[in-house]
């Protein structure tokens, strides 16, 4: 048999598990009573919202897909798979999370370990999906059309992502900053309180930017590593097919390690949380260390990259996966010193918070940079660039058991909104309580293991761009070439300039949504009270209309950025663009995201009991700088990961007409 039926197949046989997955959750019994109108509320508000923001997507896709048509049939399609692909990562991500959620919340009743079981089984379904629909499209259209139109199939998954990202961030920030702000520093009512007109918005959110926005992410980041190293194995070794073949078998082994995986989360006697996820990712990273050595023995025997050394480059993959969890959960986690510091700044008040949640964030790139730059030496050493590439296909490769750990947190998240407005019994409320906490943490792990592949499969793609510069005749990139130096300047303002569009855009959407709950707690009698019920439709709307119309500058800055640079200052500046982005982009992605996540869980941390507990001075210093992070770690910060894969993409797409 071929070898790219192997790929296909295994992909399939990982959808035939999701099906089966889904008939499972789907037979747990869903909340009664108050929830079935709560979840059919945020049920929903998430459809509307995605509808509307995949239809506002797809007047730029057409445009896109009509001018790519004359670059070629085959990088037309490759892009409409890509785009549609992504787009379908997302709905998937969106409708398992809206429909788990109120099971999770019933199944708390019976404890624990059955609120884990269908919490996870729900995360797992988005990051199964996202890795099969992934590996079958690039697979599936190489096996039909050759390499050509792949990288327009990353592209459209590229273009998607960024969509979704920036979109889904700014209205599930926006709804909860505002929520927060009138809510808890305000009124004083607890979180998700029924009472709360923004609360509905918030819980739609949770599932249109933590679900859709990041399995659409994941999936265009596991696409796009995949191409880039197909590509880049058929420019390096173009009389060597198996350098092409290798990143798409590597991920077949891994998904079906993946699933058996899966089957270690189980809570122990200790009944942790957090240790039965690891047990799943351990258990994957252990099977897949051990099957890719038989694996490439046999596909690369003879080639002209030694053996071991194409498998040590993997090896080095999986550390930098491993090393990321572990460096993100010290400074995430309630459990260890960065994040009681927050909370100890947070007794001195609100300014103490902030300067210390700033500090912490900026100080949190420094060990994943440096395990980052070790791993690219060593796979370099191993096995040149193809090993870096290599390297970051091993780290993508886990992304099932990954986004199946990620994804668990919105679910866990909306199930804990939906026992308390509800009115379930607090017995209840504490078991989606501790679920949360830990989803709190999994999904800030999470994001340092996306921001550092997107970082590397940057660099992969950047490689693949300037093999392509060199064939034309141009020489390499140097530092004294003023174009070069200009082009990293850019690329280096770009994320922060990316990043500032999109806060200013949850800023100023979050002030909206506070003048509204404001005006509906002064307007509406007895609201406070808990006799009136409040106008949830206006704040849905309010973050509808203002995300779909935010996203649209901020998203389409990747793509004109690099044409402009390219046509008007030439391949070698925008080479400079390219590792520049590269760079701050992992500085400036990192640290929001890290330092974001810290300050959340310092306000948890707070919340459990800590320095006064709920309602004092340092809790709502807390919450100010939660309602900070907020946008760095759920907008800002995850949007950069596709932004800069889109900046290399489309300069390999034009790279043809520069030289």
């Amino acid at each position: 048999m071929s070898l790219i039926y192997y790929p296909i197949i295994v992909s399939l046989f990982a959808i035939a598990f999701v099906y089966f997955l889904a008939t499972q959750i789907k037979k747990a019994p869903v909340a009664g009573d108050k929830a079935i109108a709560i979840t059919a509320a945020v049920q929903e508000g998430a459809m509307s919202y995605l509808k509307r923001q995949y239809k506002t997507i797809s007047v730029v896709g057409v445009i896109l897909f009509v001018l790519l048509f004359f670059l070629g049939w085959k990088i037309a399609i490759g892009f409409l798979i890509g785009a549609v692909l992504s787009g379908v990562s997302g709905f998937i991500g969106m409708i398992v999370s809206t429909q788990a959620n109120t099971r999770v919340a019933e199944a708390a009743r019976k404890g624990l370990a059955k609120a884990l079981d269908i919490s996870f089984k729900g995360g797992l379904i988005t990051g199964l999906m996202v890795v099969s629909l992934g590996l079958l499209s690039v697979s599936g259209y190489y096996f039909l059309t050759g390499i050509e139109g792949l990288i327009a199939l990353g592209f459209g998954a590229s273009l998607i992502s960024v969509f979704a990202r920036v979109g889904g961030g700014i209205y599930t920030k926006a709804a909860d900053v505002g929520a927060d702000l009138v809510g808890k520093v305000e009124k004083g009512i607890p979180e998700d309180d029924p009472r709360n007109p923004a609360v509905i918005a918030d819980q739609v959110g949770d599932n249109v930017g933590d679900c859709a926005g990041m399995a659409a992410d994941i999936f265009e980041t596991y696409a796009v590593t995949t191409v880039a190293t197909m590509i880049l194995g058929s420019l390096l070794y173009p009389r060597s097919p198996q350098f092409i073949m290798l990143p798409l078998i590597l991920g077949s082994v891994a998904i079906l390690a993946s699933i058996i995986g899966s089957f270690f989360v189980r809570l122990g006697k200790k009944e942790s949380i957090m240790g039965a996820m690891y047990k799943g990712v351990a258990a994957t990273v252990i099977l897949s260390a051990i099957a890719f050595y038989p694996v490439i023995s046999k596909l690369m025997a003879g080639s002209a990259i030694p053996v071991l050394s194409l498998y040590l480059s993997t090896l080095v993959g999986l550390v930098i996966a491993v090393g990321m969890f572990v460096i993100t959960e010290y400074y995430t986690s309630k459990s260890y010193g960065p994040v009681k510091s927050i909370a100890k700044a947070s007794e001195t008040g609100h300014a103490t918070n902030i300067i210390r949640g700033l500090g912490l964030g900026m100080q949190s790139t420094a060990m994943p940079v440096l395990l980052i730059a070790f791993g690219t030496i060593i796979s370099f050493w191993l096995a040149g660039i193809y090993g870096v590439a290599l390297a970051v296909m091993a780290m993508l490769s886990i992304s099932g058991i990954v986004v199946g750990v990620d994804a668990y947190g919105p679910i866990t998240d909306n199930a804990g909104g939906i026992a308390e407005m509800s009115g379930m019994p607090e017995e209840v409320r504490k078991i989606t309580d501790a679920l949360d906490a830990v989803g709190n943490t999994t999904k800030a792990v999470t994001k340092g293991y996306a921001i550092a592949s997107a970082g590397l499969a940057a660099l992969v793609l950047f490689s693949a761009y300037s093999e392509k510069v060199n064939v034309g005749g141009f020489s390499q990139f140097v530092l004294n070439d003023p174009k070069v130096i200009a082009g990293l300047l850019i690329g280096g303002l770009l994320p922060y300039l990316f990043a500032s569009f999109l806060m200013g855009a949850v800023g100023k959407t979050a002030g909206k949504v506070v003048e509204e709950v404001r005006r509906q707690f002064k307007n509406i009698p007895g609201l406070m009270e808990g006799t009136a019920k409040p106008e949830y439709g206006k704040c849905v709307d309010i973050v509808t209309k203002a995300a779909i119309k935010e996203m649209m500058l901020p998203a389409l800055l990747p793509i004109a950025a690099p044409i402009l640079v390219g046509f008007i200052l030439g391949p070698q500046a925008l080479g400079g663009l390219l590792i520049g982005s590269i760079v701050t982009g992992l500085f400036v992605g990192i640290s929001m995201t890290t330092g974001g996540a810290a300050w959340d869980n310092a306000k948890k941390y707070i919340e459990g009991g800590a320095f006064g507990g709920k309602g004092g001075e340092a809790h709502k210093a807390a919450v100010t700088g939660d309602t900070v992070g907020d946008p760095y770690k759920d907008t800002a910060g995850p949007a950069i990961n596709p932004m800069i894969k889109v900046l290399n993409i489309v300069a390999l797409l034009i790279v043809a007409f520069l030289i």
